[in-house]
């Protein structure tokens, strides 16, 4: 092969890195913080409310789960097996009020705050008004409670003692939140990285150059 074909290999070659740099998917955010899930039969279904916004019915179960994750699709679901009547066994039914079954995950060690120690998971069965509200119930049995200004849940019972929804991993910095659930923002391109464009327009470039030079040696010859 000449010395012109070589190279032209070998920017063919870098292009194809570059590109191929261009196009790797990004790494996920991942972001700290507790999820809001609803029970159905043996299935947790991630909530499509938040806490404050969902009115739950007598024999509801509702769970929160605090972990690390990018958004609900790879979200951890609340652990262990309890239904409503395991739950609310010792709770008998009264005029005027529900009862709604709660689990609460506090999650664990591997996705705790640095210094801090998740308590066991629990379950509580919350008496409250009938027009009470999941973050009403959950507040009758697990207080101490932590907001933010945006109304994210950040501690259940006072877990974890701060933070609030935070990056953990990944290059995104911003999350719309909504309740207790944190997404990350899947429309923005923006990253630490050149775009697509900018390594494309390079690879021309160089080929383009070396293309130049072996045909003006090949003038030259």
């Amino acid at each position: 092969m000449s010395r012109g074909g070589r190279a032209t290999g070998l920017v063919l070659t870098l292009c194809a890195l570059l590109l191929g740099l261009a196009v790797a998917p990004a790494q996920a955010a991942g972001y700290r913080y507790w999820s809001f899930w609803e029970r159905d039969g043996a299935s947790w279904t991630y909530a499509s409310m938040g806490p404050s916004q969902t009115t739950p019915s007598d024999g509801d179960v509702q769970g929160f789960r605090f972990a690390v994750s990018a958004d609900s699709k790879d979200a951890t679901q609340p652990r262990g097996t309890a239904d409503f009547a395991a739950i609310c066994a010792t709770t008998p039914a009264e005029k005027d009020t529900k009862r709604v079954a709660l689990v609460i995950d506090f999650g664990t060690a591997q996705d705790a705050p640095g210094g801090e120690t998740p308590p066991r998971p629990r379950t509580a069965c919350a008496r409250v008004g009938e027009d009470a509200t999941t973050a009403d119930a959950l507040a009758s049995v697990a207080k101490p409670l932590r907001y933010d200004s945006n109304a994210l849940l950040c501690a259940i019972s006072g877990y974890p003692k701060s933070g609030c929804g935070e990056q953990v991993s990944g290059k995104t910095t911003d999350a719309p939140a909504t309740g207790t659930t944190r997404d990350a923002d899947k429309s923005s391109g923006s990253g630490s990285g050149p775009s697509v464009g900018v390594l494309a327009g390079v690879a021309v470039v160089a080929l383009l150059g070396v293309g130049a030079i072996w045909q003006a040696k090949r003038r030259r010859g």
